[in-house]
């Protein structure tokens, strides 16, 4: 313990830094070459390699601390401590033999100094986590100076500037993830022949193009960068302002595993070309402007595993050549879906929302047997629920809202033991409330149907959102529920007193004082009887149920305040999306 924090204070400091010995090897009785994190050199004993992550280390580092004094040292490694609120030390651009310096998720807080861009030998530094800042003038000498560097990792930490145009060829992973980088990526960021994996993702500020020209030997000849990029396995530009079309030369990324194109501005129509990566196995095109047909681009792609079309403007029939995937996500303007789909029982989350499906339920997909999650809302599928959906046996998540189905439900759904949650809303369902007894489910959306007749007890153990129409009687046995956390019963058919055994269930609540019953009560009875902790309120035509604690309001409006705490209750369930409701503009 004592080298310990001799190492870290130096033999000036006021006290430890350490909760407890980092390893339990570290004895001062034996040698420290044999000490667990430590690595000395073969021949001449000197330490070279010192690894205390996860070492429950925290406080700050002495300027004076004998760590600096390890002049032979080549590789660091301090992650997952706890180092705040200390800055990193200055001091570090002593140990100019580092080859490898880890400090993610340590928590050191500040500026990064200048003096790391001193440690010209580095191949891999990680600096990685959220509270760290890095000025331009040191970004700038960073990426001078490192012309050995292979991996450089700075997600999260906040930069705030453009991206140096000077950046070491060696590098082969780079992660400026959530960096705030600014401004336009030049053309020569992509001139970096052996890089293999670019991550950008996060910075709403950065903006360019995927290269169009042609790099060649020959220099009459327009260059196109994105050639260089042969060793690329992972490129992820999402949630950046990237815009253009995807080139043509897109197949020269001939290693491509993970394309990561999301929440951009991308445009036009998806190249063929793009056929021929073979090894592409994520392949995320959301959120964009993308358009055409694209039923035969995806041909040939054998490991593709996960694809996500979601918010674009694609046409035409469902693209059947892509029958090995495990999730697809959309909201385009597919009318069809292809006879494949039955072919994948291995399929397990499927979002085909907001596009042009109609006619009756898919029958194809109810041997989609591994099925947990099912969307197809905002479309126009017709006819009854479908009973065959009771075959899914593994469906958690079912969402069939804002459609045109009708006549009664299911009075039985006992074989989807594992449902969480179902949206029904929107619809034109008639009949009564199903009383489906499934132990798991926690949120039921039958809203702005036709939908009456008593709210059944065994649908009161939901933890979320329930919502139906037409209710008649107040639903007394709600006495008895002890985790009430919204109550909506506007816009029903409900007359009558707030009944008494409401009073009192929270101590410290509050009440808005809007009604919509027959028999309204006096102000100053609510004022007195009720002080509810949260103001919940009853939106659109339904009753909403959930839990934890005591909250009633009843109103026919629907203010911002309950809107966000509807969204806290249950985030995937917001306003009631329009059709083709597009990205965030800038």
């Amino acid at each position: 313990m004592g080298w310990v924090s001799l190492l870290f204070n130096g033999p000036y400091a006021a006290g430890p830094v350490l909760v407890g010995a980092p390893k339990q090897s570290w004895n001062e009785s034996s040698d420290c070459c044999t000490w667990d994190g430590v690595t000395c050199h073969k021949l001449n004993g000197h330490v070279i390699s010192l690894d205390l992550s996860c070492s429950q280390l925290c406080g700050s580092i002495h300027p004076n601390s004998s760590l600096f004094q390890l002049h032979h040292l080549h590789r660091l490694n301090l992650a997952y401590n706890d180092f705040n609120p200390s800055s990193i030390p200055h001091n570090i651009g002593r140990l100019t033999n580092f080859r490898h310096l880890t400090l993610s998720d340590a928590y050191f807080d500040g500026k990064i100094p200048t003096d790391i861009s001193y440690l010209s030998n580095l191949v891999s530094l990680d600096l990685s986590v959220i509270g760290l800042q890095l000025d331009e003038r040191t970004f700038v000498t960073m990426l001078q100076n490192f012309t050995n560097m292979e991996l450089l990792s700075l997600s999260s930490v906040n930069i705030s500037s453009p991206i140096p145009v000077n950046i070491s060829s060696s590098l082969r992973y780079l992660d400026l993830t959530d960096t705030n980088l600014r401004g336009v990526l030049t053309e020569n960021f992509f001139l970096l022949p052996n890089l293999e994996r670019l991550k950008l993702r996060g910075n709403d500020l950065l903006k360019g193009v995927f290269p169009k020209i042609h790099w060649s030997n020959t220099l009459l000849m327009e260059p196109d960068l994105i050639g260089n990029f042969s060793s690329l396995n992972i490129l992820d530009l999402s949630g950046c302002q990237f815009s253009g079309s995807i080139p043509e030369s897109i197949d020269n990324l001939t290693q491509i595993t993970e394309l990561i194109l999301s929440n951009n501005h991308f445009t036009g129509h998806i190249p063929s070309t793009i056929s021929k990566l073979k090894h592409l196995t994520n392949l995320h095109l959301s959120s964009n402007s993308f358009s055409g047909e694209i039923s035969y681009v995806f041909s040939n792609l054998q490991e593709l595993r996960f694809l996500d079309l979601f918010n674009n403007s694609f046409i035409g029939s469902f693209p059947s050549s892509i029958s090995n995937l495990t999730h697809r996500q959309h909201r385009n303007q597919f009318s069809g879906l292809p006879d494949e789909l039955k072919t994948n029982p291995a399929l397990i989350k499927l979002y085909l929302s907001n596009n042009q499906l109609t006619g009756s339920f898919p029958q194809s997909l109810v041997n989609l047997t591994k099925l947990e999650t099912l969307d197809l809302s905002l479309n126009n599928i017709t006819g009854p629920f479908p009973a065959s959906i009771l075959s899914l046996t593994h469906l958690e998540y079912l969402g069939l809202s804002s459609n045109s189905l009708s006549d009664p439900l299911p009075s039985n759904a006992s074989m989807l033991q594992k449902l969480i949650s179902v949206d029904l809303s929107y619809n034109s369902l008639n009949g009564t409330i199903p009383s489906w007894n499934l132990p798991l489910l926690s949120g039921l959306l039958l809203n702005h149907n036709q939908l009456s007749g008593p709210f059944p007890q065994s649908l009161v153990n939901l933890t979320n959102l329930l919502s139906s129409c037409e209710l008649k009687d107040f639903p007394h046995f709600l006495r008895n529920v002890k985790t009430l956390i919204v109550l909506d019963i506007s816009n029903n058919k409900i007359c009558g007193q707030i009944p008494n055994w409401f009073n009192g269930m929270s101590e410290h609540s509050h009440i808005h004082q809007s009604l919509d019953l027959e028999d309204e009560e006096d102000e100053s009875y609510f004022e007195s009887g009720f002080t509810w902790e949260s103001m919940l309120i009853g939106y659109s035509c339904g009753l909403v149920v959930g839990t934890v604690v005591f909250n009633l309001m009843l109103n026919a409006g629907k203010p911002k305040w309950l809107v966000k705490i509807l969204d806290d209750i249950n985030p995937q369930q917001k306003r009631r999306p329009k059709k083709r409701a597009h990205r965030r503009q800038t």
